[in-house]
């Protein structure tokens, strides 16, 4: 039956659908978890958003060091601290879509005491990970191949994310651009049902969507492109610095002489007096955004809050709330496109651009520096405004933003934050099957190696020409010894009584075992070598491998993950 199932698209669409609802579902029970927590710690009226409130008692405040010290036990309870946990991009990225059930539930369970006790995070991480894992999981239960697991969390998450904002082409394209890393053919029918499902499921339980319902006060003319470009610039350096900002203050905290568990104690009791004096740097900031849109907040105030925020973020973010940036990378760039929509009017002595189309766009830019995704953003900002000359207005500043943060930082938040663990991925792009091809994999075992002790003419009966076209040589300790090329031994002037050792070449390179296809044709590329040994860690031989041989099997796996992204597998 798995069988059957596996080589129907149509059940994987089904499929698909069933784990859209199922994430949408989960999303809306994370975040009504995290606002109820925020309504009962800080006393907020019925449908009131933490960041919308006016003013929080101080006592009130102290809820920030307390979710410090849940987030601290929970962590301590779950071991969290002792394990590396993989989100939906990294188990694309390197794991063909599989996804820990318990380490998801940890990071779901770390996200809503983070954002529930007030710190500066979103859920969006939390609901990602949630709708990834049911994909994951029910995946694994029918041995979906590596492709389509691959598409089945990417539709997963997108499914949550579309859940979240009601925005079904944004979730769509997230699970393409974020999660996936890819436009193809095979995926755009699983993913748009999984998007449309989760979004119908989270309706219909009433759920609040984050997305911003905006009226389109100006038409975008043709030189607001322009001008929407030097926005998407201005964002693109913002955002770098805020994930620079963000990397440096976790240095610093793994400095200071404090347990790592309890960090997020110490972070709290820093953001008391950031929230006394304006609460919009609680929470992800979804009520704050609709405040500072709707009643044309005077742009010292504005300046004065995207600092204070982006601060928050920061210090929630370095000293351990888990979380992520993606809703207060939204707030923080509308923020940014009304200060540029207001700076530049007033040098101009007019204004140039709407403040609040600049802020939509600004916006979507700045998310795209942090997060990834130009039309991931776009279509957010199209399903807000139905308006398609803002939206092609975002694209225009999302892809010159895009375009300076991967030319000069090369990363987006996910991605960088895996950087500083040592990962070199980029993007959510499959390249879990390169390091899966090792030198191991692509031996040809070598039973018996020959010592190098041995004349040469010992070697010649041994080994006669034609029999082999090299032979492994070992010492006497059964130590690697290098590679000897069985005519080097028939060649004029060689005497038959030296050690046929004298012979060898290649004694200083070797391959380990474990060595990725990338490393194994860099080091032919160094050595100028047609074979090498695979040598394990106490020097004894494991096997041979041939640059021919590695770079066949190379073309071979890249063609296969070709086909199996378009579907042609």
């Amino acid at each position: 039956m798995r069988q059957r199932l596996r080589a129907s698209e149509a059940v994987l669409i089904l499929l698909a659908v069933a784990i859209g609802g199922a994430a949408g579902l989960l999303s809306v029970v994370q975040g009504m978890i995290a606002r109820t927590i925020q309504h009962l710690l800080f006393d907020l009226p019925s449908g009131q958003r933490l960041s919308a409130t006016p003013a929080i008692p101080l006592l009130a405040l102290l809820a920030l060091p307390l979710g410090g010290v849940v987030l601290a036990l929970f962590s301590w309870f779950t071991k969290a601290r002792t394990r590396r946990m993989v989100d939906a991009v990294e188990a694309n990225a390197l794991h063909g879509g599989r996804m820990s059930r318990s380490d998801s539930l940890v990071i779901s369970g770390q996200t809503i005491i983070s954002n529930g006790f007030g710190a500066s995070v979103g859920l969006e991480a939390a609901y990602a990970q949630l709708g990834g894992v049911v994909a994951s999981i029910a995946g694994g239960w029918f041995r979906l191949r590596r492709a389509d697991l691959r598409i089945l969390v990417g539709a997963g998450t997108g499914a949550a994310i579309a859940g979240a904002f009601g925005a079904p082409l944004a979730g769509a394209f997230y699970a393409f651009e974020i999660v996936i890393g890819a436009y193809t053919p095979a995926a755009i029918a699983p993913v748009a049902a999984a998007s449309l499902s989760g979004v119908l499921v989270a309706q219909a339980l009433g759920a609040q969507p984050y997305l911003v319902h905006a009226t389109v006060a100006e038409q975008v003319q043709t030189h607001h492109y322009l001008i929407y470009a030097g926005l998407g610039a201005v964002t693109a350096a913002f955002g770098i610095l805020l994930m620079r900002a963000v990397a440096g203050v976790e240095a610093l905290t793994r400095r200071m002489p404090v347990r790592t568990s309890w960090r997020p104690i110490v972070g709290g009791l820093l953001l008391i007096p950031l929230a006394w004096l304006t609460p919009q740097i609680l929470s992800a900031g979804h009520g704050a955004l609709h405040i500072d849109l709707e009643y044309g907040v005077p742009l010292t105030i504005l300046a004065a809050i995207l600092i204070m925020k982006s601060a928050a973020s920061v210090i929630s973010l370095g000293f351990g709330f888990r979380g992520g940036l993606f809703f207060a990378s939204l707030f923080l760039g509308s923020l940014l496109g009304q200060l540029y929509a207001g700076g530049l009017g007033w040098i101009a002595g007019q204004g140039l651009v709407d403040r609040e189309n600049a802020a939509l766009v600004g916006m979507a830019a700045l998310a795209v520096a942090v997060v990834g995704g130009p039309m991931t953003m776009a279509m957010l900002v199209l399903e807000a405004t139905h308006d398609f000359s803002l939206a092609g207005a975002t694209i225009a500043a999302s892809l010159v933003s895009s375009t300076i943060v991967r030319e000069t930082f090369g990363y987006s938040f996910s991605t960088w934050r895996l950087h500083l663990r040592g990962e070199t991925i980029k993007s959510a792009r499959d390249v879990g099957w390169v390091r899966m091809l090792t030198a191991g994999r692509m031996m040809r075992k070598v039973e018996r190696p020959t010592p190098a002790r041995i004349t040469v003419a010992e070697f010649r009966r041994l080994f006669p020409l034609g029999s082999t076209s090299r032979v492994v040589l070992v010492d006497e300790q059964d130590r690697y010894a290098g590679i000897v090329q069985t005519a080097s031994a028939f060649a004029e002037g060689v005497a038959s009584t030296d050690a046929i050792g004298t012979l060898a070449i290649h004694q200083d390179e070797v391959l380990s075992p474990d060595a990725d296809i990338k490393s194994v044709m860099a080091a032919f590329d160094a050595a100028g070598a047609d074979e090498m040994a695979i040598v394990a860690g106490g020097g004894n031989v494991l096997g041979i491998v041939s640059e021919s041989h590695a770079r066949r099997r190379y073309a071979e796996e890249l063609d296969k993950s070709q086909r199996e992204m378009f579907g042609e597998a």
